[in-house]
């Protein structure tokens, strides 16, 4: 699908409210998440963004080559119990699955360690992040909700489009899944894996299935409104749903401070171990509200990298589970 036709059939599905406005002394965190609602408008106990999702269980058990790679438990080859949220894209909790809208979907991963502490891992169906900074991102929805479809050309989505030439490389790299366990899922920030011996090394995490799926558009369009929520369930009752955690390994000189630049694909690529799904959560609307995955609750033998938009996300979730939880 052409980028322009993407972004035109988002615009038509945001629901613009009128100008939130903040105050100077507030973070660009807080203004990222204002520019979501100004978009997709406040909805109560939802998501400023990613708000429809579904929530299932299961577990993960590490390979021996993670653990040559980290010290951490997650990886020393436990079956470690696991919480999954899967996602659309928008501020919409009533977004059609099939849409352009909903792209890319999420993945956030929350594992259960032994000591009773977690660790997460918030991922999603991009290959590059659209921009560099948090003030890019904020100023990206700033643009689109300045873009209305009777807006004069160009609009302000149309000229900031112009100027940060990563949101098309981002956009092109999407499509919409015929299920969420037929879609790999990336972790867009670089974080260092510590090994026993204190060697360190930078990667990106990829989130395999056994098969990738994609839908045409036309095929997308035809989709019920919810088809991915409901058929996850009813594919787990068939059965496991298995992915595969693996690590892009970074070279010398790879960018590890801006998730809008990839990394070479001939970089190596490690198993770090097996994701086994099983179980939907019964009442997964009301157990979503609840859960808050962080990219930067890390454990000993994962460190964050020189990336800031780690703690940005980090920030931004936390300003929105604050607005969502009474």
């Amino acid at each position: 699908m052409r980028i322009s036709t993407f972004l035109t059939r988002l615009i038509v599905l945001t629901v613009a409210v009128p100008s939130l406005g903040w105050a100077q002394d507030q973070t660009v965190e807080t203004q990222v998440v204002d520019a979501m609602n100004q978009v997709f408008g406040s909805h109560p106990g939802i998501r400023a963004f990613h708000a429809k999702g579904i929530v299932v269980e299961g577990n993960f058990k590490g390979t021996p080559d993670a653990v040559a790679l980290s010290r951490a438990v997650l990886f020393d080859g436990r079956t470690i119990p696991v919480t999954v949220r899967f996602s659309d894209s928008s501020g919409l909790p009533s977004i059609p699955d099939g849409s352009d809208g909903a792209n890319p979907h999420g993945m956030a991963l929350k594992f259960h360690l032994p000591d009773g502490s977690e660790t997460d891992m918030v991922t999603n169906s991009l290959k590059v992040f659209l921009v560099p900074t948090a003030a890019d991102l904020r100023d990206f929805f700033l643009a689109i909700a300045a873009s209305p479809p009777e807006a004069a050309k160009p609009t302000k989505l149309d000229q900031f489009v112009a100027s940060h030439p990563t949101i098309p490389a981002a956009l092109a790299t999407i499509a919409t899944p015929d299920s969420f366990a037929h879609e790999e899922y990336r972790g867009l920030n670089a974080f260092v894996l510590v090994n026993k011996a204190g060697g360190r090394q930078a990667v990106r995490y990829v989130v395999t299935p056994e098969q990738v799926v994609h839908l045409n558009a036309a095929e997308a369009a035809k989709q019920p409104p919810d088809f991915l929520m409901t058929e996850l369930p009813e594919r787990l009752n068939r059965g496991p749903v298995i992915f595969h955690l693996k690590a892009q390994l970074a070279a010398a000189g790879d960018p590890t401070n801006d998730p809008a630049r990839p990394w070479p694909d001939d970089r190596r690529v490690v198993e770090l171990g097996i994701l086994t799904l099983d179980k939907a959560v019964p009442g997964s609307t009301e157990a979503e509200k609840k859960l808050l995955f962080l990219p930067g609750q890390l454990t000993d033998g994962i460190e964050a990298s020189d990336d800031p938009m780690i703690d940005v996300r980090d920030s931004a979730y936390a300003v929105s589970f604050s607005r969502r939880t009474p």
